[in-house]
């Protein structure tokens, strides 16, 4: 009888062995985007929500003062915008009242606030710009803010213009321009580099060039700007002079339609990508907006969403903000130019 249940024991101890095995070989697997037999464009790279997903650590400060205060978790809560410069990763987020800053490359990790240590009620928008800045807009303080690099606070913009609800914003790497949408007044503001407005797009329309809540923006390294549209249901483009340029996307529930766009991107293949809150996915189009490719559905999963909302791509680096999901996603362009 002892035999036996040796015997037993050891099938048992093999067995949850061989499932260990088989659920680590699983998580390894690649998850791409379309699936099998069909050839891969999109592949999935990770998720992060704290710096240690990211392997930064605390420093001796930090831990010396969690010895003395408890232990506070630096996370990410609500995520509506992300972008990558250098090395770094900025994650606006309304929830921690901040801008969470991941340094991957130097290991360190901050939360970056306004002067003083005051909070940024609802910084929605990033902007990368020259020189390792990057810009945020608050739409709840109607400002737009400037961190600069190796900086502890954000520093807000002396602007012409005042916004009311500040939400996309894009910054021109050849001109120095920054575009904001401000989303109440349906309009695009462009100002140079001393704040001073240089010109705007739109009023409020349905017509080419006119917008109903205007809400992210997309500049390209050639100059042109794409704008969500968001309750005209469509995303427009406008050329390096303001024009209008095109536009595509319609209202519904069906592949390809819109239901709530959010962040809007393009790669270095032309493709652009918008991200649908309500489709809980992201969606690849061509230049003329034919839709290649749908990513993503409603969980809690790898390559899952709950209403996401920004995107920046970087090379072929695609970075999702997974906002209910309180996490940052990041994806692979794997298709080459199609």
């Amino acid at each position: 009888m002892v035999h036996l249940f040796r015997v037993a024991g050891i099938a048992l101890l093999f067995a949850v062995f061989v499932s260990v095995a088989v659920g680590a070989e699983q998580e390894q697997e690649k998850l791409v985007w379309p699936h099998a037999p069909a050839q891969p464009r999109v592949e999935f790279v990770r998720a992060f929500s704290r710096p240690a997903d990211l392997g930064i650590g605390k420093g001796f400060f930090e831990q010396l003062k969690d010895l003395l205060f408890g232990e506070a978790e630096a996370r990410i809560l609500r995520p509506m915008a992300v972008v990558a410069s250098g090395g770094i990763l900025y994650v606006a987020d309304p929830g921690a009242k901040g801008v969470h800053r991941f340094d991957t490359a130097g290991g360190e990790y901050a939360l970056i606030t306004a002067a003083d240590g005051a909070a940024l009620p609802s910084p929605v928008g990033l902007a990368r710009g020259a020189a390792g800045k990057v810009y945020v807009a608050d739409s709840q303080l109607g400002k737009i803010f400037v961190i600069r690099p190796g900086e502890k606070s954000a520093l807000a913009l002396r602007l012409d213009v005042k916004l009311t609800q500040p939400t996309g914003i894009a910054f021109d790497a050849a001109s120095g321009r920054l575009y904001v949408a401000d989303t109440a007044e349906h309009r695009i503001h462009i100002f140079e580099r001393d704040g001073s407005l240089a010109g705007s797009i739109g009023r409020r329309g349905t017509g080419d060039g006119e917008f109903n809540f205007p809400t992210y923006l997309w500049r390209t390294p050639e100059g042109r700007l794409y704008v969500t549209d968001s309750l005209n249901f469509r995303i427009q483009a406008f050329d390096a002079r303001g024009q209008f340029a095109g536009k595509f996307g319609r209202q519904g529930d069906g592949t390809g339609d819109a239901a709530r766009q959010k962040g809007v991107a393009t790669d270095r293949h032309g493709h652009v990508y918008v991200v649908d809150a309500l489709f809980h996915a992201f969606q690849i189009f061509d230049a003329t907006g034919r839709l290649l490719l749908p990513v993503g559905e409603r969980g809690q999963e790898r390559g899952e969403f709950w209403l996401p909302t920004g995107i920046f791509i970087d090379e072929d680096m695609i970075y999702i903000a997974d906002s209910y999901n309180q996490r940052i996603q990041v994806f692979r362009y794997i298709g080459g130019a199609t």
